[in-house]
C-alpha cells in the first residue's frame, strides 16, 4: 500500500495545536499512515499526557525549574483494562528501565497500562498505576498487577531530583487517555527530553499494511532522548553535520522508549519480533545504540480480545499470522519508528530549562536546505 493510494489526512501534516509535522513541511516519508498517523490509529489504543512546565533560572532542587511529565498508553482503552494483549519486549541497550518486562517475557502477555516518564519518577508512575487500576478491576482479577513503567533522563532541562511527578499527575495521564490525533514534542513524559541535541520528546506515527489477505495497522509511540548532533540523519541527509551550533548535551547520553501497537493477530513471540525491528528504524535516523543509552521497546497486539478475555479453565482459540506473513509488519514498524523520531523533533519548539540550559528546536528552514542539497526532498 502506498501513500498515493489514499488521500492525505490533515493530521499527517500538523498536530492538534498546529505544530507542523514532518510531512507538513514537505518531507517525503515512505509508506501510508492511518488517519491520525499515530499509535491511536490502532483501534482501542488510548494515549494521555500530564505535562509539567514551571519556573525559570538557576536550579533549586525541590523547587525547579520543572520540565517533565507523564505519558500513559492504554492498549485497549478504558473499557478493556481487564483484557490482556499478546506482547513482547526487546532491549537494544539496557541502560534504562521498563518495569513489568520479566512477566511479559514469561507470559507473552501485557495486562496493564504503560506509563513513560523521567528516570527518577519511574517508580511512582508504576505504583500510581496500581493504585489507579485497583478500584477499576475489583471483581475482575485477583487484584494484583505488574504495570509497565518506562523512563528516559530529563535532568539537562528539569529538576529531576525534585521529584515533581506525583500520583495525581499519573492519574491525570491515565484518566485523560483518549484515541484520536495526538500532540507531539514537549508533552507528557517527553517534556524535558533531547534528541540528537535538538529538542526531542514525544513522537508517534502509523502505517497501514496488507498481509495474508488482510489489512492491518501498525502504530508507534516514542519518547526520544538519545543521539549526538553529528549523527542526526533524515531520509539519508546528514542533517546534524550541517546544523552544528547551540549544542547542549554534546555527549553520548540519553535513551529512547518505543511502544509498538498493532491490530494484526500475533502471538507473544511474534510481538517480540516486531519489537526487535525498532532499532532498524532508529538506525535510519543515525542511532548507534550508545552504551549509556537505554533503548527499550515493547510491542503488543490488540487482536484476539475474546480469546484473552476467556477465563482460566477454558480453551482459548487464538488467530495468528504465519511468521512468513510478518514482513509487511516489520516494514511498518521500521518506517513508523523513523517518522515518529523525526516528528518528535520537527513538531517541537526550543525550550529553556534549569540553569538557563537551552535545547534548540530543529530549524525547519535549515533542515529543508540540507535535504534539498542532498536531493532528499
Amino acid at each position: 500500500m502506498t501513500s498515493e493510494s489514499l488521500p492525505s489526512s490533515p493530521h499527517w501534516l500538523a498536530t492538534p495545536s498546529g505544530h507542523p509535522r514532518a510531512r507538513g513541511i514537505g518531507l517525503p516519508l515512505p509508506g501510508t499512515p492511518g488517519p491520525f498517523n499515530a499509535i491511536t490509529d490502532v483501534a482501542g489504543v488510548a494515549v494521555g499526557y500530564s505535562t509539567l512546565i514551571r519556573g525559570d533560572g538557576p536550579l533549586v532542587v525541590g523547587e525547579g525549574p520543572v520540565r517533565t511529565g507523564v505519558t500513559a498508553i492504554l492498549p485497549r482503552g478504558h473499557d478493556g483494562l481487564h483484557i490482556p494483549c499478546a506482547a513482547g519486549f526487546y532491549a537494544l541497550n539496557g541502560n534504562g528501565e521498563m518495569t513489568g518486562t520479566i512477566w511479559i517475557e514469561e507470559s507473552g502477555e501485557l495486562d496493564m497500562p504503560v506509563t513513560i516518564t523521567n528516570t527518577h519518577s519511574c517508580g511512582i508512575a508504576r505504583d500510581a498505576s496500581v493504585r489507579w487500576l485497583y478500584p477499576r478491576l475489583q471483581g475482575l482479577t485477583d487484584s494484583w498487577g505488574l504495570p509497565v513503567a518506562a523512563e528516559t533522563f530529563d535532568g539537562d532541562l528539569n529538576d529531576i531530583n525534585g521529584f515533581h511527578v506525583t500520583t495525581e499527575h499519573v492519574f491525570e495521564a491515565l484518566d485523560g487517555a483518549r484515541s484520536g490525533p495526538l500532540e507531539q514534542g514537549s508533552v507528557g513524559g517527553g517534556t524535558g527530553m533531547i534528541c540528537y541535541d535538538f529538542k526531542g520528546g514525544s513522537g508517534t506515527a502509523s502505517r497501514m499494511v496488507r498481509t495474508a489477505g488482510g489489512d492491518y495497522t501498525v502504530g508507534v509511540f516514542v519518547q526520544s532522548n538519545f543521539g549526538l548532533r553529528h549523527q542526526c540523519t533524515i531520509l539519508g541527509a546528514p542533517v546534524g553535520k550541517h546544523i552544528t551550533e547551540d549544542l547542549l548535551r554534546g555527549k553520548p547520553a540519553g535513551s529512547i522508549i518505543v511502544i509498538v501497537a498493532t491490530d494484526a493477530p500475533l502471538g507473544g513471540h511474534q510481538a517480540k519480533k516486531l519489537a526487535r525491528r525498532v532499532p532498524l528504524g532508529m538506525a535510519r535516523t543515525g542511532a548507534i545504540g550508545h552504551d549509556s543509552s537505554g533503548d527499550i521497546f515493547l510491542a503488543f497486539s490488540t487482536a484476539n480480545a475474546q480469546a484473552f478475555a476467556t477465563p482460566p479453565g477454558r480453551t482459548r482459540r487464538i488467530e495468528q499470522l504465519a511468521n512468513a506473513d510478518l514482513n509487511p509488519l516489520y516494514e511498518g514498524v521500521i518506517e513508523a519508528t523513523e517518522e515518529a523520531i523525526i516528528d518528535s523533533m520537527v513538531a517541537n519548539q526550543t525550550m529553556t530549562g534549569r540553569d538557563g540550559n537551552r535545547s534548540i528546536a530543529l530549524p525547519h528552514d535549515r533542515l529543508l536546505e540540507v535535504m534539498k542539497r542532498y536531493g532528499s526532498t
